[in-house]
């Protein structure tokens, strides 16, 4: 029963206890500033996240936005830190950042040694530098071959499984088409400009023919091998062929132009382009479906870059318990649910994939739990502060490749004395 004041006596009773808790916590509260990027809604969505955290520790978050360029984040992240900067307790990284700054970050190892399994181990890995967690997993990201589901059943053919049935699918529906008057058809399109996106394919086309990981998780640089050699030779093929020519000045965005006006049979991309391809004002809505990479054929399986971002705490905090227990709280199942159902971030907690909640709602998320079980890390880890320049290398020697500027085992033979050069420098 109320009384004129609005609450009865145990009701009183209880406001007090619960005013006197909280003064008491927040007499020992801290504020943890947290600096991500600002991209589209999530900085509003992440301020609703941390909102529970801070009605249960008395502590208080503040969000410092960044540029949406991740070009400018990573420059912005490496001026602080090299600083000292004690005013930012938390970073939000892209999944190739932490292993390049993990001397400035904490050791999570111990902190998420009970929910570690939880996650997809190649995203773990990815975050391992020299036997530590240095950022904890907080939404994922892989790249599909996104297909034209009206096509291939027009002409009789399967999702190919293998990159030798991708190149004869490809061919095959392309030729078909263009035969009834699709002049602007082509069977494969992808990223092949000369950036870290054309390291992200080159790097699939190698791991998923048995040809290694360019450097391996113990520093090992196993890219020039027979089997990278017959994997890069074998996309050289594609360019004028099954793909475009044009496609070695394409990023993402050319790719998807020229898939989603209907001119492409096959594309390799990331999740973002699948809400694109079926809006309300797509030509290929409801024509498409995704499925894993292909695989190099035999005992190889697929293989799929892994992206996503990852939540670290500054060895410069001031705070670095509070700072800990926040990026334990935003990380978690329960905030990973609710960060995907409200963003379509796709979690890296496994188990998520089979949520019903998630999957009722956004039917695209579970649609990538294969993918990432062969998902492949990029050697950030391995390489750490040294991991743009071995990019570059690479993504050099494979359009030198791809571009006819020599034969895929004269520049791997380059790349593998360049790289020894560089890691006898200290990497």
């Amino acid at each position: 029963m109320r009384t004129a004041t609005g609450w009865g006596t145990k009701g009183a009773l209880a406001l007090g206890a619960a005013v006197a808790t909280l003064w008491a916590s927040a007499a020992g509260a801290v504020n943890i500033n947290i600096v991500s990027g600002a991209v589209g809604a999530d900085i509003a969505a992440y301020r609703e996240l941390v909102k529970p955290w801070e009605a249960q520790t008395g502590n208080t978050v503040t969000f410092v936005p960044m540029p949406s360029s991740t070009t400018d984040q990573f420059a912005q992240y490496k001026l602080w830190l090299a600083a000292g900067n004690a005013d930012i307790d938390v970073y939000l990284v892209d999944v190739i950042w932490a292993p390049q700054l993990s001397d400035q970050f904490l050791d999570l190892t111990e902190a998420a040694s009970a929910v570690t399994p939880d996650h997809f181990p190649s995203i773990i890995e990815s975050q391992t530098v020299n036997g530590k967690l240095v950022a904890m997993p907080f939404f994922t990201d892989a790249p599909a071959l996104y297909y034209r589901k009206d096509l291939l059943e027009k002409h009789g053919a399967e999702v190919p499984k293998t990159w030798d049935e991708l190149t004869a699918t490809a061919q095959k529906v392309m030729e078909a088409e263009r035969a009834e008057g699709s002049g602007d058809l082509w069977g494969y399109v992808w990223q092949g400009a000369a950036y870290e996106g054309l390291t992200c394919n080159a790097l699939e086309w190698i791991k998923s023919n048995g040809g290694g990981q360019i450097i391996e998780a113990d520093g090992t640089i196993s890219v020039n091998n027979e089997n990278a050699v017959a994997a890069l030779e074998m996309a050289k093929g594609w360019v004028g062929t099954i793909s475009p020519p044009g496609v070695l000045s394409y990023t993402e965005e050319e790719s998807r132009g020229v898939w989603q006006t209907g001119n492409s049979v096959f594309m390799r991309n990331w999740p973002y382009a699948y809400a694109l391809g079926n809006a309300a004002d797509s030509p290929i809505t409801g024509k498409f479906d995704v499925a894993p990479l292909p695989s190099g054929g035999g005992d190889n399986t697929s293989a799929a870059t892994l992206g996503g971002w990852n939540i670290a705490v500054s060895r410069y905090s001031p705070n670095p318990e509070a700072a800990t227990e926040l990026v334990m709280f935003m990380t978690s199942t329960e905030s990973q649910k609710a960060m995907a159902l409200q963003l379509s971030h796709l979690p890296t907690i496994i188990s998520l994939y089979d949520d019903a909640d998630i999957a009722a709602q956004q039917s695209l998320i579970p649609r990538w739990k294969d993918i990432f079980l062969n998902a492949v890390p990029r050697p950030s880890a391995p390489t750490k502060v040294s991991y743009n320049e071995v990019s570059s290398k690479f993504w050099t020697a494979v359009h030198d490749t791809l571009s006819g500027t020599g034969t895929a085992a004269e520049n791997l033979e380059i790349l593998e004395l360049d790289l020894d050069e560089l890691k006898g420098g200290g990497w």
